[in-house]
């Protein structure tokens, strides 16, 4: 059973940094794109950034030049460093993973992990 758990969401001043964890666990496969997603109270989740496989990111426009995605293949984990946190930032985040599930994919998502940026 493929799971991701996530870890390092909290509370933070804006202007503050976390650090958000992703580890995905139950696949003989490494997975394929990673991702963290966000969704504010009222708010359709939405994508802050996505790496693949070798490495290629893609981010929000508001998120860019703040927010790095980087993987570990061997860990099978994806992080997300937020700099400069602005109120705005607030939501909940969610990991997401492309997983091999033979003989197709399937994308599988974290459990959430609440971010509150104040002012």
């Amino acid at each position: 059973q493929v799971q991701l758990v996530e870890s390092g969401g909290g509370l933070v001043q804006a202007g503050g940094s976390l650090r958000l964890s992703c580890v995905v666990s139950g696949s003989i496969f490494r997975p394929d794109d990673m991702g963290w997603y966000r969704q504010a109270p009222g708010k359709q989740r939405a994508m802050v950034a996505t790496i693949t496989s070798d490495g290629n990111t893609n981010y929000a426009d508001s998120v860019k030049g703040r927010f790095t995605i980087n993987r570990d293949n061997v860990k099978n984990s994806v992080y997300l460093q937020m700099n400069s946190l602005k109120p705005e930032d607030t939501a909940v985040y969610y990991c997401n993973a492309l997983v091999r599930v033979l003989p197709g994919s399937r994308a599988y998502w974290g459990q959430g992990t609440q971010v509150t940026v104040s002012s």
